[in-house]
This record gives C-alpha cells, structure tokens and sequence, in this order.
C-alpha cells in the first residue's frame, strides 16, 4: 500500500496569492524601458518561471538588451518587496491546514521558482514557517521548473520515494516538474482550493488507488 508521508507545495499561486504581485512588479521594471508582459503571454507562457528566464525569453523574443537584465531584476525585487510588506499576511485555512498535517504526521517543505529572499520574507509574513522542514528556491538547483530538480532535490532531502510525496502545484511549468518528479500531483487553480479537507481527500483517493 502506497502511503503518503510528505506534502510538497509550490509557493506562489498555491500557499501565497503573489502571482499577480510577480507579475505587476515584473512590469513595472519592464516600463522603465517601455516594455511589458501582457496578461495573455503571462498566463499562456510565462506564469511560474523565474524573472531570470522570463528576461532571456525577453531578450530572444522582442530584443531586450542583456545588458539591462540585471538592473531590472534588482528593481522587479524592489517592487515585490514593496507589495509583500504591503499585502502578504496570514490566511487561515492555510494555517489550520498545515498546522494539523503536521500534528497528523505529515512532513512538509516548499519549492518555488522565486528566489531564497522572496520566498523567506513571504512564508515569514504568511506565518508558514514554523510548519515547514524546510524551502528551497532557484538558487538551490541548476534547472528551475519546469524541469523537475526542484521537487527531485527535495524528496532527497526528506529521504523518501517519489510516490511517497503529494506534490501542491497550480501553473503548467510547475505541474511539469512536478510530474516528472515521480511523486503523486494535487493540481489547484488558486490558493482558495488549497485546504485541509482537499489535501486529504487526495491523499485518501491516492492511497485507496494503491491498497
């Protein structure tokens, strides 16, 4: 019998409603130059990447200089910062969610494509922290989603099999990596589907589906 043992979340869009944060501040350092992302290229293409691949796509695509890749970076951090200390804060359902996952067991860690400092002051502010073993970010991996480092380097980490881990994710490059991981996928199109009772209905289906 296939049993559950751990609960791997992506970061934003699944425990953190930040993906238009991203999005918002990313265009803002675009604008000092006269460029954007519009929404259409952002949900089609570019949702769940790291700000670094999003600007080599960028400069292939529509010719933004290399040069300037590094000053936007720097400024779309600023931005998010800005919007984190303005916005992000405790959710509920979240809190109660991850607070009884562990009291029943389950171990628990976060993956996302942001990078260390936006993941730590997020989880931080959202009050996340203390349920967690532990985050990782771009910064720990050579190949950010969707390739499936990430979640590979993280079931390592808690010394587990794939099919023993439930991956949380919400955007196709996620759910890619994810997937490829080998661990079983739970797949949400917002943090409001992101609960106690919807975590443990699928481990309940997931574990029936192997008895």
């Amino acid at each position: 019998m296939a049993k559950i043992k751990a609960v791997i979340f992506d970061m934003d869009g699944v425990l953190i409603d930040a993906k238009e944060w991203h999005y918002e501040a990313l265009n803002r350092a675009l604008g000092l130059f006269g460029m954007e992302i519009s929404r259409h290229d952002h949900l089609i293409t570019y949702d769940g990447l790291p700000t670094k691949t999003k600007l080599k796509m960028l400069s292939m695509e529509r010719g933004l200089p290399q040069a300037l890749h590094g000053f936007i970076n720097e400024m779309k951090q600023v931005y998010t910062m800005e919007v984190i200390y303005a916005k992000c804060k405790p959710i509920f359902h979240h809190q109660f969610a991850l607070t009884r996952l562990q009291h029943e067991g389950y171990r628990m860690a976060v993956c996302s494509n942001s990078i260390r400092h936006t993941i730590e002051m997020m989880l931080e502010r959202a009050s996340l922290m203390p349920m967690l073993e532990f985050f990782l970010s771009n910064e720990d991996v050579q190949l950010p989603k969707p390739a499936p480092e990430i979640y590979n380097v993280a079931i390592a980490r808690l010394g587990l099999q794939p099919d023993e881990c439930l991956i949380v994710e919400d955007n196709p490059n996620g759910i890619k990596a994810a997937r490829e991981s080998g661990a079983h996928v739970l797949c949400v199109n917002d943090v409001s589907e992101v609960n106690y009772l919807t975590i443990k209905q699928k481990i309940a289906m997931i574990e029936a589906e192997h008895a």
